[in-house]
């Protein structure tokens, strides 16, 4: 395992923790689904984040591709239903 110090990935990762937190606060604020769906989109990205900055981004390829890609389809998802979801759906 070679760590890889990309300045740009590292960056990134404390970003999508920070989301992350802010999702788990905001749920328990709001009690709507929403910023935690967004948070977990983004703690999905966080880990891509993780194994690029641990040098298995080569080794890893495939797995995170389908992880990058379940994170795109939570924040779209979470979106569409923010846009046309009733709001009663909307917490729980």
């Amino acid at each position: 395992m070679n760590i890889v110090w990309d300045p740009i990935y590292v960056l990134n990762l404390i970003l999508c923790i920070i989301i992350l937190a802010f999702g788990a606060v905001g749920y328990r604020r709001s009690r709507s689904v929403f910023p935690l769906y967004i948070g977990i989109a983004f703690a999905l990205f966080g880990l891509s984040h993780l194994a690029t900055l641990l040098g298995l981004k080569d080794s890893l390829e495939v797995p995170l591709i389908v992880v990058r890609t379940l994170a795109y389809l939570i924040v779209l998802f979470t979106v569409y239903k923010a846009a046309f979801g009733s709001k009663a759906r909307a917490s729980g």
